[in-house]
C-alpha cells in the first residue's frame, strides 16, 4: 500500500491510528471560529478526517462549510454523527486535484500530514484555492519530530520562509490555548494570499 495514499489513510480509520484526532475541535480553531462575524464566509477544511471543524462550522452557522478529505472512512465516520450536514459539500478528493475558491482555509493537523517534499507544492495550492486576500489559518508543529512521519513538524524559519512567496503572515506565534499534550508545541497560524 503506497505512503500518503487514500487506501493508506483508510487504512489509519480503519485500524484506529488516529492519534492527531482529539475527539472534539481543537481550542485555538474553535475560538479562531467564535470571533468570525461573517456566516457567508465560503471555508474549506482541508485533510478533515473526522471533521469536528466542519460540524463546528455547520452548527454555528456556516452553511458554506465545504469537507475536502480523499479518505471514504473519514467521510462514513462524519456522516454518521452529522447526518444533516449536505452531502454536495462534501468533497471525496485529493487536496491538489481540486479546483475551487474559498474565502477561508481551515484545517487542524493536515499541513502536519504532508511529506516535506511536497511543502511548496502545499503552498502554492492553498493560494490557488484563496479568493483575494483570503485567509489561510491553522495549527502547525513548532518542531521536528524525531521519527520519521506522518506527522512532519518544522521550525518558525522554515515556515516563513515556506510561505512568503504567496503569503503575508499576520501570525504564527505559539498558540496559547492547545490542549494539553501539544501544550507549547504548536503555532497558531494566520496567513493572507498575497496579490498575486
Amino acid at each position: 500500500m503506497e505512503k500518503f495514499s487514500s487506501e493508506y489513510w483508510n487504512n489509519q480509520y480503519v485500524e484506529n491510528k488516529t492519534g492527531w484526532d482529539i475527539g472534539y475541535i481543537s481550542p485555538p480553531i474553535k475560538e479562531y471560529i467564535d470571533q468570525l462575524k461573517n456566516k457567508d464566509l465560503k471555508i474549506l477544511v482541508p485533510g478533515a478526517g473526522n471533521a469536528y471543524e466542519v460540524e463546528y462550522l455547520y452548527k454555528k452557522g456556516f452553511i458554506n462549510a465545504y469537507f475536502l478529505d480523499f479518505s471514504e472512512k473519514s467521510v462514513d465516520n462524519f456522516l454518521n454523527r452529522c447526518p444533516e450536514f449536505p452531502t454536495d459539500q462534501i468533497i471525496i478528493k485529493n487536496f491538489f486535484e481540486h479546483q475551487e475558491t474559498y474565502d477561508l482555509i481551515l484545517e487542524q493537523t493536515f499541513f502536519s500530514s504532508i511529506p516535506v517534499i511536497n511543502r511548496i507544492k502545499f503552498a502554492k495550492k492553498i493560494s490557488d484555492l484563496l479568493k483575494h486576500q483570503g485567509n489561510y489559518v491553522g495549527l502547525l508543529f513548532n518542531h521536528h519530530f524525531s521519527f520519521e512521519g506522518p506527522p512532519f513538524g518544522g521550525t518558525y524559519d522554515e515556515y516563513q520562509k515556506l510561505f512568503k512567496k504567496y503569503f503575508r503572515v499576520e501570525t504564527m506565534e505559539t498558540a496559547y490555548n492547545s490542549i494539553k499534550p501539544r501544550k507549547g508545541r504548536e503555532f497558531f497560524v494566520k496567513l493572507i494570499k498575497l496579490d498575486s
